[in-house]
Parts: structure tokens; C-alpha cells; sequence
């Protein structure tokens, strides 16, 4: 580069490049794209705020759409009214946005592609939501910027109260790339932000079991959820939207009636589309085609000839129409200022982060203006504690000033406080004008105390911002209107995979295997068994239980975490086989060891999981909050130094439990004792344990059932239930086993009655099946019968109940330590 006289030579190429690169950033940050934070682009934003400068609030008046394009024109976006007024139509178009942000008075065009009236004839105000958006911008929540000529202010980004992005979508295409967020239902959102505050570590799968996926204003069916998984996963994806229609029959004639479609689809010209094809005979059997839509709601009629058949015209539309359309997803949008393409989680931690940032802002907002008017309540309590003596002063000073400054050197106030003493009208000296201005102070007091709290806190922070999201869905959310259907062309997995019964075995150095349960046969009590499965030396089988290849499995370890699998999941192998080590299949922890594993078929709202632990804590949670497990697992008990999960059961909330310990001691008690718990909470006391003693065994009571108790000797028995007292949890319990050298200690407990098959293991790995109606019923304070011969070297370490008369999906099977 050389300079000649006052010219500049520069290198064409490099000075093209240079100024195509800083256009085409101009329209991506300043046109385009939407920021992550509010999901609104310059125009929205900037309509918006300019509404709300005019307080065109929910609650007020509607004012003409010209002189709210002029307003916006003329302070904040120097570009064509035409833009402008079109942003705004489209916000307020019920077709277009989830939840339109316009309230708009007029004709603002239809789902048939008529274009709005002038903007001279059409009125508008903010709608509900739209305040959420704009909320206690006014506490310094945002920064605002100079406008285009340094007159006006503007919101960089306004407050958003709501995940906007993602409720109201957006399109946009911009120079080199584009987007293309579909819209979302409120409430799903909702409750995908407050798993991920609950859970920071939750994956895209986990929060699409809330965000069940795009919500469309216009409703329609939604097929399969592969392309929802991917756009969620990557940031895009394809998503096959269609027609809502149904088949009606009349005079013996068939017609298709569609009652929706899919979201931006032109009804006229989907109309046209249909005739085109007909008059072409590209489709044929269809003998009339009309539009009934009104303001009901919408419905078109194909009427059908005589001799043809529904399905295959409708299967021929979707083929050759937009009655099914696919819709992209791009999900791009502005990082800082920069353009990224994101995924369901990163979107959702954008926004978190961004109103972490709104509610510390506020916070600080409403601190300093606490502060500031505790100073001045500090300073008229002053005076009214020496009001002779201030109003001496005032009356001796010769002028306002000369009165200031005494006051400031006589008490020690601020220039404020005295400006405030000065302006104190005389009604305030009234003893009960005095006793408000010290409640005021008192409870100021204690607001500082909160929002220094909340700075401090970012728990608080959390909460605050899971609370007004939940208060938000409470007051604006609404029902999915998008039904999501499986498409009969999508292949599951589980489909393939048939499903059958089978028996879990998982050793104590973590191998596991399923094998087919009818590779088992029952045999009669004190024989040797079958060999389960192949052992390593000194490791045996420690669990084993019954279950379905298509039920989720918990896998609870002894550190409080929970994982989960699918049946079919597991490695299938022969009955003598060794298996799978764990670690291949869950990522445990060091040090982690399965305690107690949990088939569950569906998890449902009226469904608990409780849950023991060796020191005699017991914890009940619902069980839909085990749900949405990540790979990587869950906390499932929080639990204390030493303390190790002993067994997990499902309850229906009216349950009895009895808890067994090492020793021959029981505690039986209600489980409404026991008030449901988050999932990371402790737990409460359920048995008072003796010196030395430790829980081994949780079950729930049934009525007229008995209660088998097996040692690690092999000795074992069964005691009526009736003989066990129901107590308020907490007690020291009752004697349940005459433990002794001979018998060893409990190794487990288990509810039985006649037909049930109980499975024994011992630690050389041998497995024996017995019918619960051939062990001895005998009283609590005995030692049993030899139910399984063992040695010195053989101990029982796993009993399991088979329920042979329930389906496999009810099957109660658990393991003891």
C-alpha cells in the first residue's frame, strides 16, 4: 500500500472482501437473526419498547398501527415504514406467532395470504404476555445504547421474562445463512428450564421429555419425533408437519375434511393446488373441493366420487400437496453478537444465564433504592428524636442553606438527610406519622437483608427465576395444539426386539447378564441348585431379578445414584456364562457399587420410590422425578458420611414398610409417616438401630402374607405378619429372628404367600429355586429350617421372590446385601 498525493491505493480484492464481510455482518447482528436472550430481532425489539414508551399497555387503549410506525421510524430504525409494518402484522397474526405479542384492532390478513389493511386504518396495543417481555426494564435490567442519532435511548435487549425464543420461534434469512425456529408451547419450555436448573447436568434427551417439541399456532400432527431429536440435538433438523383430516361418509359417498394445516402453509393456494392436480388428472376421484372456513375455525371439503376410495386420494395429497410439509429447522441465532448454531440445552442456558444477569441486576436496583431511602428514614428518625432542637435551628438560621449546614454539623447527616429534614411537613411530627416512619424503616431493613441474600446466593438467584417462569405458566399457558404422532415409517428399535421375561444377574465385582427365565426349573427345599452363572474366585452373585427386555431398569449404587437402562439393553449370555462387567455398560463412579435395582415399566405421577439406607434412614420420592435420567446418572439419596442405600421399593402412598435389620430386629410403620422428598434430599429416621446393628432389608406389607426371613447359614422361615405391630417410625423395633452363631446373621427379608418362588444365591454363585409353601411358618423369636445346604466357605448373600400368578411387569424382585 503506497500513498500518492491524497490518493490511497488499495488492494481491490482485499477492499471488497473488507466490505462484504462488514455488510454482511450489518444484517446478520443488525436485521436477520434474533438474540438468544429475548429471541427478538432489531425491528421486534424496537416496536416493542417504542409500544411501550407510548404505554400502549394490555390494559389501555388501542392507538392507530401509522402512528406507532412513525414513532418507531422516527427514533429508533431509519428504514422503510413498509419493514416496520410488516414486523408488527406479523406479530399480532394468531396464525404466525404461538402467542401473538400484538393485540391488533382491524384487518391484519389471514391464513389465506390476504395482506393487512393500511396501517392507517389498523389500531394496535401490547397483548398480555408482551409486558412479561418488557418487564422492570425500567430497574436497570438491560443496557440501553444511543439510537441511530444519538437523541433517543434503546434496550440493547429487553428483559424477557419468558423463554421467547423458543415459545414465539423465528425466521430470518440473513447474508451466507439463515434461521428458522419453529414455535414452542409455554408451558413446555417452563418446564424444560426448571429441569435444567434442577438438574445443570441434564441432557437434550432428558428435557425433550418436557419440550415434547414444536408447538405450531396452527396446530396439525407432528409425525415421529426423529427429526424433532436431531434439531434438538444439532441445531437442525427436518420435521414432517401434516394436515389434521378425517373421513366422513355421506349418501354413500366419502369426503376428506381438513380442520388444520401444517404451520405457514397458504390455504387458497393449497386450494388452487388441489384443483391444478384434479383438472390435470394427476389425482382423480375427487369431485368437488370447497372452503368452508369461518370464523369458527377452519374447514375444507373434498368431496370424492362415488367408487373412490379416501385413503389413497389422501395418501396422494400428502404426496403432491403441502396437507403435509416439512418443516427445517435452523436453530441459529446471536451469542454476544455472533451468530451460532445451537441446541435445545445450549439455547436454554443462554437464557438462564441471561436472566441470572436480569435478576441480580434488579436486585441491585431495588438494594440501592432501599438504601437510599433507609438514609433518609435514618435521618428523619434523627430529627424526631431531637425535634425541639432541629426545629431551633431551622427557626435561628437566617436562610435554607445556613439551616442545611447546621443541621449536618449538629447530627452528623448527609446533605440528603438535611434536604429531607427540611422538607418534613409538620403533619409527620404526629405520634402516629412517627411510628409509620419506623415500620417503613423496619421493613426496609429486612428487604436489604433479602437482596443482599440474593446477590450473595445464586441458589436464590434460581429460585427466583424457576418461581416467576411457574407463575408465568400458571397465568399464560395454554394446551398443545400440535399433536405428535409416530410415523409408520420410522423404525423403533424396540419394535425389533422381542420381548420376553427374563432373569438379571449381576455379581459382586459388577458382572451382569440376561438370561431367558425359563432356563430355570423349581426344585424342592435343601437341595444343591443350578449353576447361575460362571464366577471368577472370590467374586458371587450378589443380585438377581426378574423383568421384561422392553422395562426401564434403576440401577441404585451404594453412593446414592441412580441409572437407567432398558432390559434389552443388557448382554444376553448363556446360564453358565461370566457376562458383562458394568463398568463397560454404566459409567459408575470409582469406588460405586450397584445396591439395589428397580424394574419399572412406566413411571407414573401416583407412584412413589422409597427408599433405605444401613443406618436406618428412609426417603420417599415421587417417581416421575426419576424419569429423565442423564447417561451419566443421577442423585437419587443424598446421603450422610458412612451411610450406603440398602433397597428401593414402589409404593402407591398407602403402603406399609418393614424394616429388618442385620441382627433379627423389625420396625413396621405406615409410609404416610414418611412425607414425600425432593430427589436430592436425605431422608428421615425409620428404626432406631442397637449398638452395632445395621439395616439390611426395606419391604412393603401385605395384608395376610408372611414374612420370610433367610440367614447367611442358609436357615430361614416364615412368620405370619399379623405378628409384627405396626409402631410410629423412629422406634428401636421388635425381635424378628433368633440370630445365632449357627444361623449366622439376616441376609435379607421378603413378603411371601403360597405360590410365590423364592431364588437363593450363595457366594460360590449357585442358584436354588424353592416354592415359599414348603418353608415352616414358625414364630418371630426362631431360627427357621436349612433352606439351602452351604458351608464354611459358602454363605447366602441374594434372595429374590418370583411371582408366578403376575405379569411380568409386576414382578417384585430385589436383591439384599
Amino acid at each position: 500500500m503506497e500513498n500518492v498525493g491524497n490518493v490511497l491505493q488499495v488492494d481491490i480484492k482485499q477492499e471488497m472482501k473488507k466490505c462484504y464481510i462488514d455488510y454482511a455482518m450489518s444484517v446478520i447482528v443488525g436485521r436477520a437473526l434474533p438474540d438468544v436472550r429475548d429471541g427478538l430481532k432489531p425491528v421486534h425489539r424496537r416496536i416493542l419498547y417504542s409500544m411501550h414508551e407510548l404505554g400502549l399497555y394490555s390494559d389501555k387503549g388501542y392507538r392507530k398501527c401509522a402512528r406507532i410506525v412513525g414513532d418507531v421510524l422516527g427514533k429508533y430504525h431509519p428504514h422503510g415504514d413498509t419493514s416496520v409494518y410488516d414486523a408488527l402484522v406479523r406479530m399480532a397474526q394468531d396464525f404466525n406467532m404461538r402467542y401473538p405479542l400484538v393485540d391488533g384492532h382491524g384487518n391484519f390478513g389471514s391464513v389465506d395470504g390476504d395482506g393487512a389493511a393500511a396501517m392507517r386504518y389498523t389500531e394496535a396495543k401490547m397483548s398480555k404476555i408482551t409486558m412479561e417481555l418488557l418487564r422492570e426494564i425500567n430497574k436497570n435490567t438491560v443496557d440501553f445504547i444511543p439510537n441511530f442519532d444519538g437523541e433517543e435511548e434503546e434496550p440493547l435487549v429487553l428483559p424477557s421474562r419468558f423463554p421467547n425464543l423458543l415459545v414465539s420461534g423465528s425466521s430470518g434469512i440473513a447474508v451466507g445463512m439463515a434461521t428458522n425456529i419453529p414455535p414452542h408451547n409455554l408451558g413446555e419450555v417452563i418446564d424444560g428450564i426448571a429441569m435444567y436448573i434442577d438438574n445443570p447436568e441434564v441432557t437434550v434427551l432428558d428435557l425433550m421429555t418436557k419440550i415434547k417439541g414444536p408447538d405450531f399456532p396452527t396446530a396439525g400432527i407432528i409425525l415421529g419425533t426423529a427429526g424433532i431429536r436431531e434439531a434438538y440435538e444439532t441445531g437442525r433438523g427436518k420435521i414432517l408437519v401434516r394436515a389434521k383430516t378425517n373421513i366422513e361418509e355421506e349418501k354413500g359417498r366419502q369426503r376428506i375434511i381438513v380442520t388444520e394445516l401444517p404451520y405457514q402453509v397458504n390455504k387458497a393456494r393449497l386450494v388452487e393446488n388441489i384443483a391444478e392436480l384434479v383438472r390435470d388428472k394427476k389425482i382423480e376421484g375427487i369431485s368437488d373441493l370447497r372452503d368452508e372456513s369461518d370464523r369458527e375455525g377452519m374447514r375444507m371439503v373434498i368431496e370424492l366420487k362415488k367408487d373412490a376410495n379416501a385413503n389413497v386420494i389422501l395418501n396422494q395429497l400428502y404426496k403432491h400437496t403441502k396437507l403435509q410439509d416439512t418443516f427445517g429447522v435452523i436453530m441459529i441465532a446471536l451469542v454476544n453478537n455472533e451468530p451460532q448454531t445451537l441446541n435445545l440445552k445450549q439455547v436454554l442456558v443462554h437464557y438462564v444465564d441471561f436472566q441470572k444477569e436480569v435478576i441480580r441486576r434488579r436486585t441491585q436496583f431495588d438494594l440501592d433504592k432501599a438504601l437510599a431511602r433507609a438514609h433518609i428514614l435514618e435521618g428523619l428518625r434523627i430529627a424526631l428524636d431531637h425535634i425541639d432542637e432541629v426545629i431551633a435551628l431551622i427557626r435561628s438560621s437566617r436562610t435554607t442553606e445556613q439551616a442545611r449546614t447546621g443541621l449536618m454539623e449538629r447530627f452528623g447527616l448527609s446533605e440528603k438527610q438535611a434536604q429531607a429534614i427540611l422538607d418534613l411537613r409538620l403533619q409527620r411530627l404526629t405520634g402516629l406519622e412517627r411510628d409509620k416512619i419506623e415500620e417503613e424503616y423496619n421493613a426496609l431493613m429486612k428487604d436489604i437483608a433479602y437482596y443482599r441474600e440474593v446477590l450473595a446466593n445464586e441458589s436464590l438467584v434460581l429460585g427466583i427465576i424457576k418461581d416467576e417462569l411457574i407463575e408465568i405458566k400458571t397465568r399464560y399457558s395454554d394446551e398443545r395444539r400440535t399433536v405428535i404422532e409416530r410415523n409408520p415409517n420410522d423404525i423403533d428399535i424396540e419394535d425389533l426386539i422381542q420381548e420376553q421375561n427374563v432373569v438379571i444377574t449381576l455379581t459382586h465385582s459388577g458382572y451382569i447378564k440376561r438370561i431367558l427365565a425359563d432356563t430355570y426349573t423349581a426344585q424342592r427345599r435343601g437341595g444343591r441348585g443350578i449353576q447361575a452363572m460362571a464366577t471368577k474366585e472370590d467374586d458371587f452373585v450378589e443380585h438377581i431379578f426378574i423383568t421384561s427386555t422392553h422395562n426401564h431398569l434403576l440401577f441404585f449404587t451404594n453412593a446414592g445414584r441412580v441409572y437407567r437402562l432398558k432390559g434389552y439393553e443388557l448382554p444376553e449370555a448363556g446360564r453358565t456364562a461370566k457376562g458383562t462387567n458394568l463398568v463397560n455398560i454404566l459409567p459408575l463412579n470409582p469406588g460405586e457399587k450397584i445396591q439395589a435395582v428397580m424394574p419399572v415399566k412406566e413411571f407414573e405421577a401416583d407412584k412413589f420410590l422409597v427408599m433405605a439406607t444401613k443406618d436406618g434412614v428412609i426417603k420417599k420420592t415421587d417417581l416421575t422425578e426419576y424419569s429423565a435420567i442423564r447417561k451419566n446418572g443421577l442423585t437419587a439419596i443424598n446421603l450422610r458420611e458412612g451411610d450406603e442405600l440398602i433397597g428401593v421399593k414402589m409404593t402407591d402412598g398407602e403402603s406399609e414398610i418393614l424394616i429388618v435389620t442385620e441382627n433379627g430386629y423389625s420396625m413396621r410403620f405406615h409410609e404416610s409417616d414418611v412425607r414425600p422428598m425432593g430427589r436430592t434430599t436425605t431422608g428421615v429416621k425409620a428404626i432406631t438401630l442397637r449398638e452395632g446393628d445395621v439395616a439390611v432389608s426395606m419391604n412393603v406389607v401385605a395384608q395376610s402374607e408372611d414374612v420370610l426371613i433367610v440367614s447367611e447359614n442358609g436357615y430361614g422361615k416364615r412368620t405370619g405378619i399379623g405378628e409384627y405391630p405396626a409402631h410410629r417410625r423412629g422406634g428401636k423395633g421388635v425381635i424378628t429372628y433368633k440370630v445365632t452363631e449357627k444361623t449366622g446373621k439376616i441376609v435379607g427379608a421378603r413378603i411371601v404367600k403360597d405360590g410365590d418362588e423364592i431364588m437363593l444365591i450363595n457366594t460360590s454363585g449357585v442358584a436354588i429355586r424353592l416354592n415359599a409353601e414348603n418353608i415352616s411358618v414358625t414364630g418371630r423369636n426362631t431360627m427357621g429350617v436349612t433352606l439351602m445346604k452351604t458351608t464354611e466357605e459358602e454363605k447366602v448373600v441374594a434372595i429374590a421372590k418370583i411371582n408366578k400368578d403376575e405379569s411380568v411387569e409386576a414382578v417384585e424382585a430385589e436383591e439384599e446385601n
